[in-house]
């Protein structure tokens, strides 16, 4: 009975995928945990307590059936595990890979709760969605009929993909608008291939092409194409851009040469990888060979520069942030995983100035204390007076997060109302905007978050779309 492969948690303990040694894995940009073989995901897929009420399934954004495909694959029922899995998610061998799982579906597992050490569920979901596209269960979308809608998506990103895919399972034709030369935003120049190699996106972007989705790239709205005849040429219009303005830091000597954008440091770095020449590396400028690197920042893309950093063969690599490690945004794991590799990270502290002149030599850096907490429940950072000191860098890369671009202005569109964050005023579940047909998802509504919501997002603005085309084909019937 299927029942007598599951609840193997009281005997069986957790295990994830052998992880790489760290000295081996900062020498390249490969991932770095290795597959499950199926002996070993159909046993860490038994550990599931199948729970009446499962808390991995409502902590999850897409509220994926997580029990049902764990349970398949206890019993070697991986096809249909693979079925339940794409169900809900539009990319699972992605979400599989950077979701920070350990703060949603298995941070919430109850026998995680229980002390029993959660289920690697992220782990089985790479491994169920691996193993599809090995078997050749991944295939190109093939509507039953097609329709004569069309949909045009602005940004190429998880948000966008995702509403394209939707869309053109149900014969919606689409187009793809995005200023990049390749298909994916951050999935694709964002995120360092040693958590997401490059070829996982590549293929899922080819097979929207296989299955009919139209891609335009190189393609700036407001410059090369205007959002009016965009809007003129297609039904709806998806506005899915995502967030790319980076914060900035205000600081004595913060224009100096050498301290740069964490966005533009990670794009040059996933160019090169993609085999593409970038002068910014081989300049030195974008490089952190032979320097003495400063992260700013506690979040995820933080993480993704430093262990870049350390696969360019920096001197040093030390990450600033202003609280400790238990209030960090960024993933648990991803610290884990930098530490091991050689980062160190300078826990209540925050840059003064910098040094140097024309090109920086120094961080000055002054400590921090928690005080009270503030608005969002997190304790506020306090200066402890005296305390500064100076750190040595010749390379500073802010990741101080990312804000939304002006969108009204720099597409010159009237009547797209934007909140005092400045990113887009949308419905919620459907994404609806102040302008009829006009649709926003993902980080351009929600401000800068997760792969996983714009994916979510994307699949429910989609929808939303839908119900609009069907609404007006059974009004033009009457």
């Amino acid at each position: 009975m299927a029942t007598e492969k599951m609840l193997k948690f009281v005997n069986v303990d957790r295990d994830m995928p052998t992880k790489r040694g760290a000295d081996d894995r900062k020498q390249d940009f490969n991932e770095i945990y290795a597959e499950f073989a199926e002996a070993k995901a159909e046993e860490q897929a038994s550990r599931c307590s199948q729970c009446g009420v499962p808390y991995c399934q409502s902590h999850c954004p897409l509220h994926n059936n997580i029990p049902d495909w764990l349970r398949m694959t206890a019993t070697g029922r991986l096809q249909e595990a693979y079925e339940i899995s794409q169900a809900t998610n539009t990319f699972p061998e992605i979400c599989g890979r950077i979701c920070p799982q350990d703060r949603l579906c298995e941070g919430n597992c109850v026998i995680e709760q229980s002390g029993h050490g959660t289920v690697t569920i992220g782990s089985v979901e790479k491994y169920i969605t691996d193993t599809a596209w090995e078997e050749g269960w991944v295939m190109p979308i093939s509507p039953t009929a097609e329709r004569s809608e069309s949909v045009a998506i602005i940004g190429a990103g998880p948000g966008g993909l995702a509403a394209a895919d939707m869309l053109r399972r149900q014969g919606v034709q689409v187009t793809v608008y995005d200023r990049y030369d390749r298909a994916g935003g951050l999935l694709t120049y964002g995120i360092p291939g040693f958590k997401l190699e490059k070829d996982v996106v590549m293929r899922r972007v080819e097979l929207l092409e296989k299955g009919g989705v139209k891609f335009v790239l190189n393609c700036n709205v407001g410059e090369d194409i205007s959002f009016d005849e965009i809007r003129s040429q297609h039904d709806a219009v998806l506005i899915a851009t995502g967030v790319y303005k980076t914060r900035d830091l205000v600081a004595p000597g913060s224009d100096a040469k050498g301290i740069v954008r964490a966005i533009d440091y990670l794009t040059a770095s996933n160019r090169q990888n993609f085999g593409d020449v970038v002068p910014e590396l081989e300049s030195g400028e974008l490089s952190a060979e032979g320097k003495n690197v400063i992260v700013i920042g506690g979040g995820d893309t933080a993480m993704d520069c430093v262990r870049t950093a350390i696969r360019q063969g920096a001197n040093s690599v030390k990450c600033l942030y202003r609280r400790d490690r238990a209030n960090m945004p960024g993933s648990q794991r991803e610290t884990q995983n930098a530490e091991e590799e050689g980062v160190e990270f300078v826990w209540l502290s925050a840059p003064k100035g910098f040094q140097g002149g024309d090109a920086v030599t120094g961080v000055e850096v002054q400590k921090m204390r928690l005080g009270a907490p503030d608005a969002s429940g997190r304790q506020s950072p306090e200066l402890i007076e005296g305390s500064d000191y100076v750190e040595d860098a010749d390379l500073v890369i802010k990741a101080l997060g990312f804000e939304p671009e002006d969108l009204p202005k720099l597409w010159g569109v009237d009547g797209l109302e934007v909140t005092r964050w400045g990113t887009v005023k949308a419905d919620f579940g459907t994404g609806k905007t102040a302008l009829d047909g006009v649709y926003a998802v993902g980080d351009i509504v929600r401000g800068a978050s997760l792969v996983v919501w714009a994916i979510r997002d994307g699949r429910e603005a989609a929808q939303a779309i839908l119900g609009q085309f069907n609404q007006s084909a059974s009004v033009a019937a009457e």
